[in-house]
């Protein structure tokens, strides 16, 4: 199954939130905003981390963190079947209050008819009552009319009537599946791989690590396959039972030694006046867990040794290696099942994988964080969802635009908010070829997504001068982006995705008036600037327009067609250049 949806309550920087969750969450904002909060959120409702007063919002005493999943498999629809909605999703709560602990509750639909509740199941199990109700055919012409007969009959009628019910979505207030405390991993396997991690601690065959689940999965299939692997463990064991005084039939073990038995006849006569006898058992260990004790794992680079004299991004490529491998290997084993038309009998906990990343980037060079994205991406197709928080344009493709959640925080009051585009980007397909186009030219526009405002120029000029004078006069700012367009017919593109994200933005762009310019290239110009014009929200950004194009603002009247971005720099930088009052109020606009 996968997360769908998510509602968090009063979780740390977060008042009150609600998410659409995709196969892939991209979690990207600036620093401080509330990103890692909302991991820590989920860590929390997976059981993954604990909770102490400072996890609540200020002043508050309780929170919660909800979470609906879709794409349920028969084990999870018997797991969760008091649950199932007829869409086939459960929502799931996670509550706490302020020195009372936390506990699960599920929502239930519940039939707005008395007679078909399960709590007034008393109220109708009289004979003369029952077979006056709809579902009377559905129970026994005879005898007494149990709680269990009738319940049977309530799950029924509403089985085979169900479009006919009238329901009830509500939040039980009984616990979930019954039971005070929610078995561990019953939604799912969740590994977490926080911002600062050792390789090290990855790498341990103890506890629960990506590396102990992978190497205790190949440890099992050598059970279950290897001659040589099951020999030595009937070996081993034989070796222990020799030292029992008795052996798995209850007679006498003659081959024990005698040195065991010198022991306990020592430490009976030491405690003869107990009126005690001794008899030292050597349990035997799990044999499998024998062959993880000691797994080192050492890395040659041209030096071998282990991981922790490795440098940081070495361990970091190490870690997600490990889950790479974890999650190819779980999709074989899926694969490779046998197909089963038997539906399970008992509760069972899910199959589903969560992978929670907390800055997958921290260490990588550019080249190694594409390419943890683009693993990132195949992992969380088939049973897997990732999630993760990131500070790198690496990580941000527009061909997974509703992955992204911007995460912002304008006031403490407000708390920690989050933007979402789930319509469609481009609806023109013309649009959406030019967007990608003009990519291969500008790789770089992924950073727009992590800006406080975003300024679009038409070309490499516009880039050039423009960030260049505003650090002449002291009004640049570095979280500011300038995104270079491609050309004027690109604007619209870029502005239609800064209205779908909500990014504040200025657009500057050339009147195009050039003197002796052809009067048909002028109206084309007008027709340009006009569907610029018409795609500005005002409640976003604004325009600035070049009298004809920037370098005539700057003063350079001729100028080649090759390298004007050079050319204008060599202008601008003698410092007898003099900036006209116009030309800097227009700077000082799209740097306000």
């Amino acid at each position: 199954m996968k997360i769908r949806e998510v509602k968090i309550h009063n979780w740390r920087s977060i008042r009150d939130l609600s998410l659409s969750f995709e196969e892939l969450m991209i979690f990207i904002g600036q620093n401080n905003h509330g990103k890692s909060n909302v991991l820590f959120a989920l860590l929390f409702f997976f059981g993954e981390v604990g909770i102490d007063s400072q996890d609540f919002n200020s002043n508050t005493d309780e929170l919660f963190v909800e979470v609906l999943f879709n794409n349920l498999d028969n084990i999870d629809r018997i797991t969760f079947k008091k649950y199932l909605t007829a869409e086939s999703t459960i929502r799931v709560r996670k509550e706490a209050k302020k020195e009372s602990g936390f506990s699960y509750h599920g929502y239930v639909e519940t039939p707005t008819d008395d007679w078909l509740k399960e709590e007034r199941i008393s109220d109708f199990t009289k004979r003369e009552i029952a077979d006056a109700l709809p579902l009377a055919s559905l129970m026994p012409t005879s005898g007494r009319i149990t709680k269990e007969v009738f319940r049977e009959a309530q799950e029924r009628y509403i089985q085979e009537n169900r479009n006919n019910v009238t329901f009830n979505y509500e939040l039980e207030t009984s616990p979930f599946l019954g039971a005070k405390n929610v078995p561990g991993g019953i939604f799912g396997d969740v590994y977490f791989v926080p911002s600062v991690k050792r390789a090290v601690d990855d790498l341990s065959t103890r506890g629960r690590s990506v590396f102990s689940e992978l190497y205790s999965r190949v440890i099992n299939k050598m059970s279950e396959t290897s001659e040589e692997f099951k020999e030595a463990k009937t070996r081993i064991a034989s070796l222990i039972r020799i030292l029992n005084k008795t052996k798995e039939d209850g007679t006498l073990n003659a081959s024990r030694p005698r040195e065991l038995s010198n022991l306990e006849e020592s430490l009976q006569t030491e405690l003869a006046n107990w009126n005690t006898t001794i008899d030292v058992e050597i349990i035997p260990p799990n044999l499998d867990d024998m062959f993880k004790v000691g797994a080192t794992v050492w890395v040659n680079d041209g030096i071998r040794t282990d991981v922790t004299r490795k440098g940081q991004g070495l361990q970091r490529a190490l870690i997600f290696a490990l889950v790479r491998s974890l999650a190819k290997l779980s999709r074989h084993e899926q694969m490779s099942l046998p197909e089963s038309d038997a539906q399970p009998v008992a509760r069972q906990k899910s199959k589903s994988t969560y992978f929670i990343l907390e800055e997958p980037e921290l260490y990588l060079h550019p080249q190694a964080q594409r390419e943890i994205f683009d693993s990132l991406v195949e992992l969380s197709k088939g049973e897997n969802q990732v999630i993760l928080c990131t500070h790198s344009s690496s990580f941000i493709s527009l061909d997974y635009y509703r992955s992204i959640c911007i995460v912002r925080k304008k006031t403490l009051e407000e708390g920690t908010s989050v933007f979402q585009c789930k319509e469609e980007l481009f609806p023109n397909a013309s649009d959406k070829d030019l967007f990608n186009m003009n990519y291969w030219i500008n790789p770089d526009r992924g950073e727009l997504f992590f800006a406080r405002k975003v300024i679009l120029a038409e070309g490499p000029s516009d880039k050039t001068i423009i960030p260049f004078l505003a650090h002449k006069i002291n009004i640049f700012r570095h979280d500011y982006t300038i995104i270079d367009c491609g050309s004027k017919d690109s604007i619209p593109s870029y502005l239609n995705l800064l209205n779908k994200f909500r990014i504040p933005y200025v657009v500057v762009y050339d009147k195009d008036h050039q003197e002796g310019k052809a009067s048909d290239a002028i109206a084309s110009a007008d027709i340009a600037s006009q569907r610029i014009e018409n795609n500005i929200d005002a409640s976003l950004g604004s325009s600035v327009i070049f009298d004809n194009d920037i370098e005539e603002e700057i003063g350079i009247i001729d100028i080649s067609k090759k390298n004007k971005p050079y050319f204008s720099l060599t202008h601008l930088s003698p410092d007898r250049f003099f900036m006209s009052q116009a030309l800097k109020a227009k700077i000082e606009i799209m740097y306000s």
